[in-house]
């Protein structure tokens, strides 16, 4: 299935906070692919989704920070609309390095 995860970490200029943030991202960059600072698109099976969800329920602080993760019925490529500069790769497909 395909997932849109959203994420404002609060206090990012406090120690804690940007360490929360740096922990967030890295954990939904472990899932997906960044579409911008804090917004990752992922291609995941249900199981694969309870884990991404279990990591970022540990690390965010729920009184003050907000994750909001979007499921698509069918393919995020057939949902999206992209303007501007193309993604360097597309959604599911291996990465060169």
């Amino acid at each position: 299935m395909d997932i849109l995860v959203a994420y404002d970490i609060a206090n990012t200029e406090s120690k804690a906070g940007a360490i929360r943030l740096k922990r967030v991202a890295g954990i939904c960059q472990k899932y997906g692919q960044r579409l911008q600072f804090s917004v990752f698109q992922c291609r995941l099976s249900p199981t694969r989704l309870a884990c991404l969800v279990g990591e970022l329920e540990d690390e965010i602080d729920h009184k003050q920070d907000r994750v909001s993760l979007f499921r698509f019925p069918g393919d995020l490529d057939r949902a999206a609309m992209h303007l501007g500069k193309p993604a360097a790769t597309k959604l599911g497909k291996p990465w060169m390095i």
